[in-house]
């Protein structure tokens, strides 16, 4: 047997039902779809979550709270996490993004004060903390 020689098991390949060719077909006149009404018109069927008329569960339910659309997601690091960039180092998102320590899209990156910091670091249009800002400033680091 070869893939030229396969074919489906006899009845399990159904012709597809022709509709609107005449009287004699059985499927004629209105093609099976009764007489008027939405459902007999072309492009024509309720849209989703319409309930006849009723009023439709998602007006009946109670609204809670909004989306700010204003909202900054900022990603939230530690200076601890600073020291395994080399001394000296001018550190901006771009650079976090490349290490792999900011992942997903962030609007920004604000450090916090946990940890403890050896080494010096210039960190450009990131949001610090006042007791990171003080660990960096006494660690000879400088913020812009």
């Amino acid at each position: 047997m070869q893939l030229h020689d396969l074919s489906p098991e006899k009845g399990a390949r159904k012709n597809r039902k022709k509709v609107g060719r005449g009287p004699g077909s059985g499927m004629g006149k209105t093609s099976t779809r009764g007489h008027k009404g939405l459902k007999a018109r072309s492009g024509g069927s309720v849209r989703p979550g319409f309930e006849g008329g009723q009023m439709p569960l998602y007006r009946r339910l109670p609204k809670r709270g909004f989306y700010n659309i204003f909202k900054t997601n900022n990603a939230i690091l530690n200076v601890k996490d600073l020291d395994q960039f080399e001394d000296g180092t001018t550190i901006d998102i771009d650079i976090l993004k490349d290490a792999g320590i900011v992942k997903g899209r962030v609007d920004g990156v604000k450090i916090l004060g946990t940890g403890e910091i050896t080494k010096k670091f210039v960190l450009k249009n990131i949001l610090i903390s006042k007791t990171a800002r003080e660990k960096i400033e006494t660690a000879g680091g400088s913020i812009e």
